[in-house]
Order: structure tokens, then sequence, then C-alpha cells
């Protein structure tokens, strides 16, 4: 006898709301007695950020989801942009916490409002409306920063440049790389603890291997970091090549993701 069928849906509904994304669509599969209880809004409005409708009030994207559960499965899919196009919002699909891409125009890049550097234009596979086009330099350097504030509480995240290689890219092996708390830690010290990342795929025994995604991109990973209660006020990532000053070209950059690990 299925014994979940005879318990009331709405009971159903509350006991699957305090387990996960993953779990609850899945669960039609245990009951038939889960099924609707799985579907409803009540679990699903469980699972999306808390300020999830203000979130979607910063985008002029337009989004039809009958139920919770479409909007937080269109959510995982298919990133909204937010504040004039700035920022990229999405969900992590296995746990409902918050991802945010920064475009390459909120980032800081050294010499990267002189044209003989570096050039800005659209691209067919990019999310934003304007993408970075390294064309030379010696000096490769850049930072981007978000506020703690509005990424899930207690939650490890870690932090990927998006980026691709033209033909013909060169000067781009590898870069030094690091995340830091900016009321917390100086520039300098975490300077000295900053890793080695690889932007060509040719990894090294103290690299980090750059990874294909699945819309086409290339990211690696800059580093990790524990977000608490969310007061730690601006959290940066920064990517540099400084020390080895010959020149290097070919790097196109999408942005800097925050994606819970």
């Amino acid at each position: 006898m299925d014994y979940f069928r005879l318990l009331p849906e709405g009971c159903i509904s509350e006991i699957l709301s305090f387990t996960s994304p993953k779990d609850a669509a899945t669960s039609s599969a245990i009951s038939r007695g889960f099924k609707s209880a799985a579907e409803s809004d009540v679990v699903w409005e469980k699972f999306l950020p808390s300020e999830y409708q203000h979130i979607i009030s910063r985008s002029n994207s337009f989004l039809v989801s009958p139920t919770k559960k479409e909007l937080y499965f269109s959510l995982c899919d298919s990133p909204i942009l937010t504040d004039g196009g700035k920022l990229s919002f999405s969900l992590d699909k296995k746990t409902g916490k918050k991802c945010f891409m920064l475009a390459a125009r909120e980032l800081v890049i050294s010499w990267g409002d002189t044209p003989h550097y570096w050039e800005w234009s659209s691209h067919v596979d990019s999310r934003f409306s304007e993408v970075a086009n390294l064309r030379f330099v010696c000096w490769l350097d850049m930072r981007g920063k978000i506020e703690t504030r509005i990424l899930s509480k207690r939650t490890k995240y870690a932090v990927y440049l998006v980026f691709k290689l033209a033909d013909g890219f060169y000067g781009l092996e590898t870069a030094n790389a690091f995340v830091r708390f900016v009321g917390c830690e100086s520039n300098n010290e975490a300077e000295e603890r900053a890793s080695v990342v690889s932007l060509s795929r040719q990894e090294g025994p103290s690299e980090k291997r750059s990874k294909r995604r699945v819309d086409g991109w290339m990211e690696t990973e800059m580093g990790k970091f524990f977000n608490d209660a969310g007061e730690d006020g601006d959290v940066e990532a920064r990517l540099m090549e400084i020390r080895r000053l010959f020149a290097k070209g070919g790097l196109i950059v999408q942005g800097m993701e925050f994606r819970p690990e």
C-alpha cells in the first residue's frame, strides 16, 4: 500500500519544502502521492531566494512562468540581466543558491579605455551587450567586486574569469589570481598568496586548468571564499600578469562569475 497517499497534500508539500530542489524534483518517482505535492508552488517558493521578486523587478527580461517550479528552472537555465545589463543573475540548479556574473564593462581593467590596447564590441555568444577584446598589452590586470550581502548566506563561493581566446592569441599561458574581502585584507597581502591559473589550458604542476563551459566559453577559477552572514562588505577578485612584461593579446573577456562551489 502507498501510505504516502493517505497524507494530506499540504502536509507532504510542507515536508518537501525542507528538502532540496533535487530531492523534490525526483520525489514523484517514490510515490504517486508525492507527485502533486512535489509540483506545488508551496514547495518551489521555498527554493527560490527570499528576494527573488525584487531581483526580477530589476531586470528587463520578460519571464512567463505559470508555476514556481517553472520559474525556478527558468532561472537555472536562462540567466537574466539586471541593473541595466551590468549584472547577470541565475540559480544553481542543485541547491537554489544565487549566481552572479559581472559584465566585462563592470570590471576595472588596466588600459581598458585605451583603444590601442583594448577594444569593446558585441559578441554573438555573450549574454552581455559588450565584451572586452585584448589587442595588445604587456601589463595585464583586471579586477571585479560584488557586495557579499546580495550573495547566498552561509555558502562557499568560487570566482571564475569567463573568457575566450581568439585565433592567434599570444602571451596568455598563465596569470596570477586571488580573491579577497576588501575590508579585511590589503592588495599586497592578497598578492602574496595569489595562485597561478591557466588561460590556454596548458596546465603545469601548480596551475589551475581552465575548462570549457556548456555555453561554449572558457572559465578559469580565480579563488574561493565563504560568505557567512553577508556582512563582510565587498569581495574582490583580481587576475594579473604584471611580472613577465612581454606582449599579450587575443583574450576576449565576457565577465567574472561568482558561483556556489
